[in-house]
């Protein structure tokens, strides 16, 4: 049994790419903003070791949580619900970090946060991917990296600027990410569900009672052709993540506590290697729809790799952080989130793909989180102990993905079945003044051709 349904109007990619991808920058926000937030509450709230550990690591869990659930949900109701529930939960947690009178309601609202956050990113990317074609999707995934670089940027000025003031800057920095979020919320109103969601869905519900749809049990990613991209992007990403999210929430902490420096400065450091950081995000964008991507992964790992071998060799200063800040802006560029996020969305088919998605994401942010809480008494045994600890693991993930991708790179899902995948009739789309036929294989003829292959 085969389905059919008619396309509704959708908006120019590149406006979904932009509304959606700002998952990304609420994202670095919520995370550099936190980083920020949680020295101020240090002193606002006399915070000990234990708590900020404690609220730092509840922010990540509630993003790996988020995305975790977020994946799965976008996957089996469609992704435009869930994306426009979670603007709601993160607006509410940024209310309540703004006036938290207290450690409990400091991380009640971190979890919230971070369950917002996490939720938003799995089905904000494949809104974007679905929304695209071969020709730039890659382009639109890579475009949310910089919105990702512009989030953590504009969190890092605003709390520079607001540092001095106590509550009064804590409720300015979190208000103005929470202004930013209700427009986005806004802005995803008009953003219908994908095509490709609909028709896999539409399909998925004539033919359930038949057989299970390939492509659609979440037991498909851990076995069979799924599984070793899966596993292979959950290990890269988990481990590259570690260094990451250990400089935006504890960048400015080892800054202030190992190398002396003051909080309004430290913020504002790593601005002299932002065009460098934007020059390469850019140029992330031209090749990511290319073959060549594989090539620039492999130099970008190398890069991931030296950037906290830096702080581990030679110590935390401003010296050693600008050459890191370097290192790490053509690392993240070329072998990090942007490379897992167009992997991620080629490997999996419609009915997996937010629940793969949020998969990776959600035990690179669960094991983040681990790290996250000891960090702080890591770190009492010297930074060189814990960014050396970092490097390892970076150069594990980075080879990791550099096996299996080296053969899988090529691999693109979306060419296996046409936009609105499982549709048999005709899938008529109007964009603008032009109008789009697509058609293609049922479920059924999907499973012949892939066992034939």
């Amino acid at each position: 049994m085969t389905a059919s349904i008619r396309s509704v109007r959708t908006p120019h990619p590149w406006w979904v790419g932009v509304v959606s991808g700002m998952a990304s920058f609420i994202d670095a926000a919520a995370i550099v903003g936190f980083g920020i937030a949680i020295i101020l509450f240090q002193a606002t709230l006399g915070l000990d070791e234990l708590q900020v550990g404690l609220a730092s690591g509840g922010l990540t869990v509630g993003v790996a949580v988020g995305a975790m659930a977020g994946g799965r949900l976008g996957d089996r109701f469609g992704r435009r619900p869930v994306f426009t529930v979670t603007m709601v939960i993160v607006i509410g947690a940024l209310v309540a970090l703004m006036f938290a009178p207290s450690f409990a309601v400091l991380l009640l609202g971190a979890v919230f946060l971070g369950l917002g956050t996490g939720a938003d990113l799995p089905v904000s990317l494949s809104t974007i991917s679905e929304a695209a074609t071969a020709a730039n999707r890659g382009k639109l995934l890579g475009f949310s990296n910089l919105l990702w670089l512009a989030g953590a940027v504009v969190a890092s000025l605003i709390g520079s600027a607001v540092s001095p003031m106590g509550s009064t800057g804590i409720q300015i920095l979190f208000g103005s990410l929470a202004v930013v979020t209700a427009l986005v919320l806004v802005g995803r109103l008009t953003i219908p569900e994908s095509d490709a969601w609909r028709s896999a869905h539409a399909d998925r519900l004539a033919g359930h009672r038949v057989r299970p749809r390939p492509g659609s049990q979440v037991r498909e990613l851990v076995r069979g052709e799924y599984a070793a991209p899966f596993f292979a992007l959950i290990g890269f990403y988990t481990l590259t993540n570690l260094v990451a999210n250990t400089a935006g929430q504890y960048g400015n902490y080892v800054l202030v506590n190992f190398g002396g420096i003051p909080l309004s400065t430290a913020a504002l450091l790593g601005l002299p290697v932002l065009p460098l950081t934007v020059i390469a995000s850019l140029w992330f964008m031209r090749i990511a729809d290319k073959p060549v991507r594989f090539r620039y992964f492999t130099v970008g790992a190398i890069f991931q790799v030296l950037s906290p071998l830096t702080f581990a060799l030679f110590g935390v200063g401003i010296v050693t952080y600008l050459v890191s800040v370097v290192f790490t802006a053509i690392g993240t560029a070329f072998a990090f989130e942007g490379i897992m996020k167009v992997w991620t969305q080629r490997s999996f088919p419609t009915l997996l793909r937010t629940t793969a998605q949020g998969a990776v994401i959600s035990v690179a942010r669960f094991v983040a989180a681990i790290v996250a809480v000891i960090t702080p008494t890591l770190l009492s045994a010297g930074p060189s102990v814990l960014y050396g600890i970092l490097a390892a693991l970076a150069f594990t993930g980075c080879a990791w993905a550099w096996l299996v991708f080296r053969t899988r790179d090529e691999h693109d899902e979306f060419a296996q079945v046409a936009p609105g995948e499982g549709i048999v009739a005709p899938l008529v789309a109007e964009t603008g003044d032009k109008t789009r036929r697509n058609s293609s294989p049922s479920a059924s003829e999907r499973s012949t051709e892939r066992s034939a292959s």
